[in-house]
């Protein structure tokens, strides 16, 4: 073969050069994948980092004017994913909170009032983190700074009407000095009830746009938005006795029954004549829900007695709350149980109706769970609960009457504890309020959901 020949074929040999572009394409889509796997990361960090800022918008957001001020701020940067101590982590990256949030607004076109220590009704949560990139950093990209913002309202202005029933503990170790109590020298039932003032206080007996819902005497408001019973463990012996829990006298003391003698629970029914309008910054004296909570006229507070006597027992008391509220509940109410109790369930058996003496706590939280199941929000207040078993004495398997009010509430944010008395050991994880003034004024505002805002929201 000539050698020009030769040539011409070396010329025309193009396997060489498809074996480049190749090698070259391999290299492009190995990056390109590489990149796609970057802005994987980063956007799988990104949704982590807005459900981070919205979780800690919405918890701050329930603290808006709860207890003394400042406490949404805190509520917020703990359910952040920034700091130490922070609920919502990320191990993968560094977060951090945008230089001036958590902030607290005052938004004029939500319909929630501001007025409160924080002089707020809504909170902003901001905060920034730099993702670092896998591939990206061959082009020069060695992270991604991301950020995420949630706005969210305090509790209100959605008005939805709500029927609450509380049951409040009146045995006998009631009647302790609390040296806690925001009333100086007051019994653990005189804080108790001081508490239930709270709580009327923050409800709306009818809309914030009526200003004047008023109650004549003894009669509830007209087109109520907020009720609340009373109930008491243990019952009283008959309806006759009723009056003695909301006059202004200390005698007689009202009839107390044995939980097996078909006890009367109820002292008084769902009400909404315990404020004239929302607006009323007093409550109305002569309701009389508002006397059992000792909040009667000059002169008038007596009210509810811890007259006791027959041991703790409040699995029925649950039991009947709960049928109260399906038998004269609103249907378009929010159902609502509020139990303040130390726990311990313990009552003697010639006390209790019959096959109900054994397992007297797990009883408590079988009939909270079924009023759950029902839609209903349960809500419990450790007062000076223990953690040691033996005061959960008829129950196997063992457990505290801390446990056992935790495990009540319908789940974890509708429990609060008031460690005066109690263990110290026995405190709600979700929420650091420890005063019942302050725990009856967050479920006030509990009954409303908070919820997100437009981050243009004025």
């Amino acid at each position: 073969m000539s050698s020009n020949t030769k040539l011409r074929r070396f010329r025309k040999d193009q396997s060489g050069s498809i074996g480049i572009l190749a090698a070259a394409c391999v290299v492009v889509l190995i990056g390109m994948g590489g990149l796609g796997v970057d802005f994987g990361y980063v956007y799988y960090t990104q949704s982590k980092l807005q459900a981070s800022t919205d979780a800690a918008a919405l918890a701050g957001a329930q603290m808006i004017n709860a207890g003394s001020g400042g406490t949404a701020i805190s509520t917020a940067t703990h359910y952040s994913s920034s700091g130490t101590g922070a609920l919502n982590t990320n191990p993968q990256v560094t977060v951090s909170m945008a230089s001036g949030y958590p902030a607290l607004r005052c938004l004029s076109s939500t319909g929630v009032s501001c007025a409160g220590p924080d002089s707020a009704n809504a909170i902003v949560v901001s905060q920034t983190a730099a993702v670092p990139t896998f591939f990206a950093g061959l082009f020069g990209l060695n992270s991604w700074n991301i950020s995420a913002t949630s706005m969210a309202s305090a509790k209100g202005g959605t008005y939805q009407p709500v029927d609450v029933e509380i049951i409040l503990d009146t045995t006998a170790s009631m009647n302790t000095v609390d040296p806690n109590c925001n009333i100086s020298g007051g019994t653990r039932e005189t804080c108790a009830v001081s508490g239930v003032q709270t709580l009327l206080l923050g409800l709306m007996p009818c809309k914030p746009t009526l200003t004047n819902c008023g109650p004549s005497t003894n009669s509830n408001v007209q087109n109520p938005l907020d009720r609340v019973g009373l109930m008491v463990f243990p019952g009283v012996t008959n309806s006759s006795q009723l009056q003695y829990e909301t006059d202004c006298s200390t005698n007689p003391q009202p009839a107390i029954s044995k939980y097996s003698a078909s006890p009367v629970y109820s002292i008084v029914p769902l009400s909404s004549d315990y404020r004239t309008s929302a607006s009323a910054t007093s409550l109305y004296t002569s309701s009389n829900i508002v006397l059992a909570a000792r909040g009667g006229g000059s002169g008038c507070q007596q009210g509810l007695s811890a007259v006791g006597g027959v041991g703790t027992f409040y699995a029925d008391a649950i039991t009947a709350a709960q049928n109260l509220l399906a038998s004269s509940g609103r249907a378009n109410a929010q159902k609502v149980i509020v139990l303040l109790s130390d726990g311990a369930a313990n009552a003697a058996a010639g006390n209790m109706p019959s096959g109900a003496a054994v397992n007297q706590c797990h009883e408590g939280i079988a009939a909270a769970q079924q009023a759950a199941a029902a839609g209903t929000w349960v809500y419990s207040i450790s007062y000076g609960a223990s953690t040691n078993t033996s005061d959960c004495s008829t129950d196997a398997p063992p457990i505290t009457p801390c446990a056992t009010m935790q495990a009540i509430a319908s789940d974890s944010t509708k429990y609060f504890s008031d460690t005066s008395g109690g263990s110290a050991a026995c405190t709600s994880s979700a929420h650091p309020l420890s005063q019942l003034s302050d725990i009856f004024q967050y479920i006030s505002v509990d009954v409303s959901s908070p919820r997100l805002l437009p981050l243009n929201t004025t």
